[in-house]
């Protein structure tokens, strides 16, 4: 048998423990500004946010200015969208039912309301 070093012992007892075996494996598929912060419930909504705060996603197929339009909800309050350059992969994955999950990536007090809210879109990944 080859002797494990403290480090890798330390290692696989940590890894064999309930929570890291139920610890979520996912891949950041796009990290994107909120697109419309000014028109919708952000700016309410805003002292309550906190970064890593889960976020819906759903897809309006029946937007009259966007097909693909995919709106980001935050407790079932309209925050804005996808932004529309960035939307129609989302879109199409929705649709297909691809288990995709968004959170607050990043929360800036600036000016510029287009950058206030930063969202990541991840999939999860299956571990077993």
């Amino acid at each position: 048998m080859i002797p494990r070093s403290p480090l890798a012992a330390l290692l696989a007892a940590a890894l064999s423990t309930p929570a890291a075996q139920a610890a979520e494996a996912l891949i950041v598929v796009q990290r994107s500004p909120l697109a419309a912060f000014r028109h919708y419930e952000a700016r309410e909504a805003w002292p309550e946010l906190r970064i890593g705060a889960r976020l819906d996603l759903v897809h309006e197929p029946d937007n009259p200015y966007d097909a693909n339009a995919v709106r980001v909800e935050w407790h079932g309050r309209k925050l804005g969208y996808v932004p529309r350059r960035e939307n129609e992969a989302v879109a199409r994955h929705l649709d297909r039912g691809t288990a995709l999950e968004a959170r607050i990536a990043a929360l800036r007090e600036n000016r510029n309301r287009t950058v206030r809210i930063e969202f990541e879109i991840v999939a999860p990944l299956e571990t077993r």
